[in-house]
């Protein structure tokens, strides 16, 4: 449903965070403009759109990294956030093990620790050095520590880079498990287009603004989606669409046209 302009949404209460009219700009150069966005309790948000458009901008700005040039962004009183970054690099050589790292800069109850590597899928891993892990692992010890004070917000830039097809379907289902058990949101950006559809109650597609949003199946139909991506991931996305029946959410079935 093409609504014209630009959407202003009125405050929301129960938001975990919401931006308004977010604008961040480099040099002089425009990298996010007029962004309108709210996250609530439970849902599962992602992110799309083609490199370069502002998707990390977006995140960086919405925790406080980035100070916008316009806008603001509003937080829930007391909001935990848990992030989980595009990639870390750790010195081959430090002995650094898994549970030691989720222990760092502070150790933490070893119960704890415990329940934010079974929450990541990785309960047998602790002991291991985080250099010793596949990329799949290392990206859950990541994913571990960000959950280890039971966020309300989990926020993920591109975290399931360079894994394969069946790494990163298996690294956004357990997204899912991870919100129906602690009944975090989640917002996530991602590049893995024939994937993350599986994951998302939402989906977002922003190119320096947002083009539009929507339920997944309605977003990868729209014009402006298309005319980024084209239609090449429609096959994948049939595979891995989100079943509406497994978690229920109130959510416009229209897309919705940001231009």
């Amino acid at each position: 449903m093409d609504t014209g302009a630009a959407m202003h949404p009125t405050h929301s209460p129960t938001a975990l965070i919401e931006a308004t009219d977010l604008c961040v700009g480099f040099g002089g150069r425009s990298v996010l403009e007029h962004i309108d966005l709210a996250l609530n309790p439970g849902e599962i948000v992602t992110v799309v759109g083609p490199n370069g458009s502002g998707k990390s901008t977006l995140l960086r700005a919405l925790i406080g990294a980035i100070d916008p040039d316009r806008g603001q962004v509003r937080k829930a009183a007391g909001l935990r956030i848990g992030y989980v970054p595009q990639r870390l690099h750790i010195d081959p050589t430090l002995p650094l093990s898994v549970r030691r790292f989720l222990n760092l800069p502070g150790r933490h109850p070893r119960a704890q620790v415990d329940k934010a590597l079974a929450r990541a899928g990785i309960p047998q891993q602790g002991d291991i050095a985080m250099t010793q892990l596949s990329g799949g692992q290392f990206q859950r010890a990541l994913m571990a520590r960000a959950l280890m004070d039971e966020p309300d917000l989990l926020m993920l830039d591109e975290a399931s880079q360079g894994l394969d097809q069946t790494g990163t379907a298996d690294f956004y289902r357990q997204l899912e498990v991870i919100r129906d058990e602690i009944g975090c949101g989640i917002l996530m950006v991602s590049h893995d287009l024939h994937v993350v559809m599986r994951a998302a109650d939402r989906v977002i597609c922003i190119n320096h603004h947002i083009c539009c949003q929507g339920r997944p199946e309605a977003v990868t139909a729209a014009p402006e989606y298309r005319a980024l991506f084209g239609t090449d991931d429609e096959t994948a996305l049939a595979i891995f669409r989100h079943d509406p029946h497994q978690h229920p959410h109130d959510h416009d079935d229209e897309v919705r046209d940001a231009g």
